[in-house]
């Protein structure tokens, strides 16, 4: 396994549209999220990482995207997320959105998802952005699709020094695999100091 990533902008990004969207619905399809994902969705929703200010991360082996992280200004992102922002001090404009991490499962436990949030971390503070959130999907403990062996990324996450955000919560909608209809989901925000 020789893993590179690299950011992609511009014309390598285009390219990389659709290998990413694919990514991400196949990623997004397991626990926690249940993603029944559309790829015009996915298409429309990615050209919104280029956009000045934001980040496309891929991690490739032979040439093959094999993962793919995403960040932007969290100003860019106001309209679904800056009411859970309201009561927070931080001015949303000095916020970077660590929007999507996605990695295959072969993939996983090599330290990619450590380069992923250095990557987006480092670009946040060449802009000047003085903290790094993102949000994670919140399900039942008891939820039928929940996997026995399933491990939250908390621990992960905190030893990076995020930590959640009580009430910092906003809800995104989606059609979860195997529902006729997209439904509500509490996204939890987690935020650090850059």
């Amino acid at each position: 396994m020789s893993v590179t990533t690299r950011i992609l902008t511009g014309e390598a990004l285009a390219a990389a549209l659709d290998d990413v969207a694919r990514l991400r619905i196949a990623v997004f399809r397991d626990w926690p999220y249940l993603y029944d994902g559309d790829l015009d969705y996915e298409r429309s929703y990615l050209t919104a990482y280029q956009s000045p200010g934001a980040v496309v991360v891929v991690a490739e082996d032979g040439g093959r995207i094999v993962g793919a992280s995403t960040g932007a200004p969290m100003a860019d992102h106001a309209g679904d997320f800056g009411a859970a922002f309201a009561e927070r001090p931080e001015p949303l404009s000095q916020i970077f959105y660590c929007a999507e991490s996605v990695l295959l499962p072969d993939w996983r436990g090599h330290g990619l998802g450590h380069a992923f949030f250095d990557a987006r971390e480092d670009h946040a503070r060449r802009l000047g952005f003085r903290y790094s959130a993102f949000c994670s999907v919140q399900r039942p403990a008891d939820h039928p699709l929940r996997p026995a062996d399933y491990r939250p990324l908390d621990g992960f996450w905190r030893k990076r020094g995020y930590a959640p955000l009580p009430g910092v919560v906003a809800s995104f909608s989606w059609k979860d695999v195997g529902q006729a209809e997209a439904t509500d989901k509490p996204l939890q925000f987690w935020m650090r100091a850059l």
